[in-house]
């Protein structure tokens, strides 16, 4: 741990914060329908849009409605890409003349960039033709997060409103944040990606002459390119995180220099941490939007702390051993990082990545220390909350923030209230199946995988509790919609692609139903009084409930399964085993 590494962590973490309210004020005026600076630009593209989908911008939605558009949306998208992975051979576009994705690696695919996983069971750059990448998996990326950033508008609005059956109208939403945020900001960060050396061109692969040959080596090797830029900025922008090329961002066609390393990690940060903003400014309440993002800054914060102090640490195998070794490790563990970012970098990347719903990384987390590892999982069994996916992670701390004010009225033995609304039955039960629905998934695909040898283990490279880890990252990874991989699971599998991609769907849309459920009933409630009994949500004392709550839901859940993986895994290799 150095000091030159805490200031890029402290540089990260102060523009975001000087940001957060300037986004999520322009971020409310969008959703809003307010006046902007794009709507010269904008407002006759989205006419147009509205005109030729016959869609009425003045109707609003019930949430069964907006559920329903959602799904069908989501659903006649998955399909496009499905059938247009199946026949990229035979489509234009293709340069290598890749062939057609197998029936259930390219459903496994489907779901994953429809549900805003990124979840990548394959091998990019030989897998994916160009027009797949841009037409297919590109798309997807500002489809899913347009999708997550509309639920969290319905859901913000079911807060704010009074005695309304409605929360807006979807395709509006959608239809908003794609031209107003996520078609500008991606074109911006691709330029500036493209300004570093981010490759972005439709040429075919190259081949070069090797400068030193080893033996037994071709004297050749095929380099891989194509339109990267504009696929990463968008992979970041809407915390996707699905790679151009399989090493993802430690590739240095994709993250080439610190400077694209930091714009990446800001772009991941910048529209989670801004909805906060517009949480408190669409329901009155700035000091409430200011307390959700302490307490996702205090999670955040925390990990970034325990990962780059796991990872700044001599691996016990090593240290002892002789002083070669011991010289060796005196930087830490490199092992999987790439030299050009360091431990800092890889550290505060992988937590940004992890507590969001973006799978990208710039180092490989099957190779960080036990304890690394239990940070950047435990981040995603949170519910990626912290600060979550765009839209995802608003509407999932939502689902927090209504248990820890039911959890205070317990305790002061009165009705709980949240911003003028009464807590009741209802509410709490739809919180309970959100929190209730991840667990399930994860954990009992996991043990099903453990239990059979042929399906689950015979992909496996590794045994004892790092093997465990894999198993469970993966199912995590895909419950959670981050799309990040231990790396140690060969998931191109009849029986991974299957399971995973169910998890991938359940994951996002049975979870998104019983969200809107909550924001469609809360809308129609009577606004309360605040009263002298009434819980602030506004102070640090709710900050400290509401990450409290967050951590209780996750240990009582989970740490039995991490105890079996990580933490074991840690103990044994302090006593000098290794899996």
């Amino acid at each position: 741990m150095t000091t030159n590494g805490w200031l890029q962590i402290a540089l990260l973490f102060g523009v975001v914060l000087l940001l957060t309210r300037p986004v999520g004020l322009y971020l409310a005026r969008v959703l809003e329908r307010e006046s902007t600076p794009l709507d010269r630009v904008m407002r006759p593209v989205e006419k147009l849009i509205y005109r030729l989908c016959g869609i009425d911008a003045e109707t609003e939605m019930t949430w069964v409605e907006y559920g329903v558009a959602l799904l069908g949306f989501s659903a006649v998208s998955m399909l496009i890409l499905y059938l247009l992975e199946r026949v990229q051979a035979w489509l234009p576009g293709n340069p290598e003349h890749l062939a057609n994705v197998p029936g259930l690696l390219a459903l496994n695919t489907a779901a994953s960039f429809t549900t805003n996983t990124n979840w990548q069971a394959y091998t990019p750059e030989t897998t994916m033709s160009y027009l797949t990448q841009m037409a297919g998996l590109a798309y997807h990326n500002f489809a899913s997060a347009a999708v997550g950033m509309a639920v969290a508008a319905a859901v913000i609005r079911g807060i704010a409103r009074r005695e309304q059956k409605t929360l807006g109208n979807f395709w509006v939403d959608a239809t908003r944040v794609t031209l107003w945020v996520l078609l500008p900001g991606a074109l911006v960060l691709a330029l500036g990606l493209v300004s570093q050396g981010v490759v972005q061109n439709l040429r075919p692969y190259e081949t070069v002459h090797l400068v030193e040959q080893q033996s037994g080596q071709n004297a050749t090797q095929r380099i891989a390119q194509g339109p990267v830029a504009s696929q990463e900025a968008i992979k970041e922008l809407g915390t996707n995180g699905g790679g151009f090329f399989n090493a993802n961002s430690a590739h240095p066609f994709e993250n080439p220099t610190p400077v694209t390393n930091f714009l990446e990690m800001l772009a991941i940060l910048i529209l989670p941490a801004g909805l906060t903003a517009t949480l408190g400014k669409m329901t009155g309440s700035s000091r409430h939007g200011w307390a959700v993002f302490g307490a996702m800054a205090v999670l955040f914060l925390a990990a970034v702390t325990a990962t780059y102090w796991a990872e700044s640490g001599k691996n016990p195998l090593w240290h002892g051993v002789d002083q070669r070794a011991s010289l060796s490790q005196s930087g830490g563990n490199m092992e999987g990082k790439e030299v050009r970012f360091g431990i800092a970098n890889s550290a505060l990347f992988a937590v940004a990545t992890t507590d969001t719903s973006t799978g990208a990384v710039n180092a490989m987390h099957d190779s960080f220390m036990p304890l690394g590892g239990l940070v950047v999982m435990t981040n995603m069994l949170l519910g990626e909350v912290v600060f979550g996916g765009v839209g995802s992670g608003i509407y999932g701390m939502v689902i927090f923030v209504v248990l820890a004010v039911f959890i205070a009225g317990l305790m002061v033995g009165r009705t709980p209230e949240y911003l003028g609304k009464k807590i009741e039955a209802y509410d709490v039960k739809m919180a309970m199946l959100y929190t209730l629905i991840f667990p399930l998934i994860v954990l009992s695909f996991a043990a099903v995988s453990l239990l059979l040898p042929r399906l689950g283990l015979s992909s496996l490279n590794n045994a004892g509790p790092h093997g465990l880890s894999e198993i469970l990252y993966a199912y995590t990874s895909a419950t959670a919609n981050n799309g990040s991989a231990f790396a140690g699971l060969n998931a191109n599998t009849d029986w991974y692609n299957l399971t995973l991609a169910f998890s991938m769907l359940a994951g996002r849309f049975l979870m998104i139903v019983p969200v809107l459920a909550l924001a469609g009933n809360l809308a129609g409630k009577r606004y309360t009084p605040p009263s002298q009994g009434t819980f602030p949500v506004t102070t640090p004392l709710f900050t400290v409930l509401l990450v409290s709550v967050i951590l209780i839901v996750v240990a009582l859940t989970f740490f039995p399964a991490l105890s079996l993986g990580p933490v074991l895994e840690h103990l044994m290799l302090m006593a000098g085993h290794s899996f």
